[in-house]
């Protein structure tokens, strides 16, 4: 399902970006320092099922045939707590169990929005709370979850939430009234629970100045998109992303270094399409519109030069899904090739 935003939001949200991006290239330097780059993917099971595929194979040839060795896993609170109290960590064990067994890094993404359609991933009995008690609710979760799996090696960082300050999805109204009370509360209640372990909070990287992560977090994690649809697409033909260049984000990263002493990473490098339309529904040549094996190329040689040095990249499903069902492998090949060198 795309992430679709109001032509009101984008356009305030470019001129802010633009303002702050005039701002600070008067300071900043003119690249980061060297960075060996770690490459990642981000995986939801719930995506892959999305998609038609067997969401456990997936994840077996991500770990042994993509040979990727970073994973951020997306947990989602509705199959895990279905009902209150009453928890089913079957699946969830398997993924970290198979992990564990072919030294995967997980960061695994806890709380109430987790990413991916509908964002918020909310057990129905949820709705059901007296609004004074939502809060002791998903904090209880995110407890029960870093208590079960803080002794797994292969868990290397936990994120909290998925982009909380940013409005898309289909959340209740009341989980953007917390503002950034609950994160702070989260990220306080994990790094108590397990000290060991650094915690992340993400933010837009295109619509955001990512100080509110900085913040709350020991890392900001930040999204990166070049080819997305959205109101401004329809009603101009324009794509506001095509004009962001890797200063863009190599300059908002070091004032976050600069003033928050916090190391900045891409958590979701955009390599899926982003349509008009939800994945299953858009035709092929839609897709390829907004990803196919030539921008997968351009993105990377884009994200190296922001030298932020981490990318998780978005679209791991939707590789495997046109690999497999559509018999076009060339973006899950170039990724493989990507992650062996």
């Amino acid at each position: 399902m795309p992430k679709k935003r109001t032509l009101t939001k984008v356009l305030i949200g470019s001129i802010f970006l633009a303002s702050f991006f005039v701002g600070y290239i008067a300071w900043a330097p003119a690249s980061l320092a060297e960075h060996e780059i770690t490459w990642g993917v981000t995986y939801s099971p719930s995506q892959a099922e999305y998609l038609g595929l067997d969401p456990k194979e997936t994840y077996q040839e991500i770990i042994h045939d993509l040979g990727a060795k970073n994973i951020k896993l997306h947990i989602n609170w509705n199959a895990t707590e279905p009902e209150n109290n009453q928890y089913n960590f079957e699946n969830l064990d398997y993924y970290i169990r198979q992990a564990n067994r072919n030294d995967v890094d997980l960061i695994l993404v806890i709380g109430m929005k987790t990413g991916r359609w509908p964002e918020c991933h909310t057990p129905n009995w949820i709705h059901g709370v007296a609004p004074e008690n939502r809060e002791k609710e998903i904090l209880e979760y995110v407890q029960t979850l870093v208590e079960r799996y803080q002794g797994v090696k292969t868990v290397t960082h936990w994120q909290i939430e998925n982009e909380p300050f940013l409005e898309f999805g289909t959340c209740p109204d009341w989980y953007y009234d917390f503002d950034t009370s609950l994160v702070e509360k989260e990220v306080a209640l994990v790094k108590s629970l397990d000290p060991s372990r650094k915690v992340i909070v993400s933010e837009s990287g295109e619509l955001s100045d990512w100080t509110k992560a900085a913040e709350a977090a020991d890392i900001v994690g930040i999204t990166m998109y070049r080819n997305a649809w959205n109101s401004t697409t329809e009603t101009f033909g324009l794509n506001p992303y095509s004009f962001l260049s890797p200063k863009f984000y190599s300059t908002k990263a070091t004032y976050i270094r600069t003033a928050y002493k916090k190391p900045v990473i891409s958590i979701e490098l955009q390599a899926e399409p982003w349509t008009e339309k939800p994945l299953k529904e858009a035709s092929l040549e839609a897709q390829a519109q907004s990803m196919n094996p030539q921008m997968f190329q351009e993105g990377v040689a884009f994200a190296s030069k922001t030298g932020l040095g981490t990318y998780y990249f978005w679209g791991v499903e939707w590789w495997y899904w046109m690999k497999t069902t559509h018999n076009k492998p060339e973006i899950w090949n170039q990724a493989r090739t990507l992650f062996k060198e």
